[in-house]
């Protein structure tokens, strides 16, 4: 039996018939801290919504598809499309919704929209650091609540959308997907599937069919970061949430994530984390706990 993804206006909310708003703004912590940081599949019928993460990492979930959120980037998520999010504790940035019938874009940029997308900002250009920049602004100027604030809300998020359609154009020129594309959404399923192997990056390379340097330069343009320093990444990611959200020991948790020596373990985590598996599940959960509570 399928069962029927749910549909809001605002995540968790009941959808009315007359919303109140053709914008709305949040941080992402703010909901979704609510949630254990699990967004589940859901859709939003009329609403179009643009993701910013700024800050943390996480998973974006489309149907069977997952994508690995990397800051900075953006998701866009277009009406009535099923969608889900995983997000780690310490995730930054914000979530806007608008009614989709006030978008009002025509062209590349209405073709964009049209379906979800994942567009990394990293790289350091000046029309992705402008997006970042632009995206604050609209938080800002969405919560200060000042006179003529629609008009420049509607031209800042024509910018950003007009902008991350050509930063699509330009990272995926054959087509509406683009190998670069098609090639990261293969490798974060290869990633998902393999990641407790620990398998090196020419493992995933050879897979591929590529050579390692050019799976290191394709992930490199799209998320940042090296192809070693991604795909461990995902390993701690997966251990933090075990520590967090699991009662297994640190060791039990090294264990299944291919760590036969558990003071390895803990040295690996302490070197990517920045704190022993320990510290880090007590500061978490007492986080959890404060916010639970409030």
């Amino acid at each position: 039996m399928t069962k029927t993804v749910p549909t809001y206006d605002l995540y968790g909310e009941r959808a009315g018939n007359a919303p109140d708003f053709w914008l709305h703004c949040e941080t992402i912590p703010s909901r979704s801290s609510l949630h254990r940081f699990e967004i589940a599949l859901h859709r939003h019928e009329g609403f179009f919504q643009i993701l910013y993460i700024s800050g943390g990492s996480g998973d974006a979930l489309f149907g069977e598809r997952r994508l690995t959120l990397t800051p900075p980037t953006i998701v866009t998520v277009p009406p009535a499309i099923g969608h889900g999010f995983r997000f780690s504790r310490d995730v930054d940035g914000y979530v806007f919704t608008l009614l989709a019938s006030h978008l009002g874009l025509a062209g590349e940029t209405a073709r964009f929209v049209a379906e979800p997308r994942l567009t990394p900002l990293g790289g350091g250009d000046p029309d992705s650091a402008f997006v970042c920049a632009t995206l604050e602004r609209l938080a800002a100027e969405w919560a200060a609540r000042r006179s003529g604030r629609t008009d420049l809300m509607e031209a800042y998020l024509v910018s950003v959308l007009t902008l991350s359609a050509r930063f699509w154009r330009r990272d995926n020129p054959a087509d509406g997907t683009g190998e670069t594309a098609q090639r990261m959404e293969r490798l974060n399923g290869l990633i998902q599937q393999h990641f407790r192997a620990q398998k090196p990056a020419a493992f995933y390379a050879g897979v591929l069919g590529i050579s390692p340097t050019h799976l290191n330069r394709i992930v490199k343009a799209a998320t940042g970061f090296s192809a070693h320093a991604y795909i461990r990444r995902k390993l701690i990611d997966e251990a933090k949430r075990e520590l967090v959200f699991t009662d297994m020991s640190a060791q039990e948790i090294g264990l299944r994530l291919g760590f036969a020596d558990p003071a390895y373990f803990s040295r690996y985590f302490l070197r990517e984390a920045g704190e022993t598996p320990r510290a880090f599940r007590l500061t978490e959960r007492a986080r959890l706990a404060a916010q639970s509570s409030e």
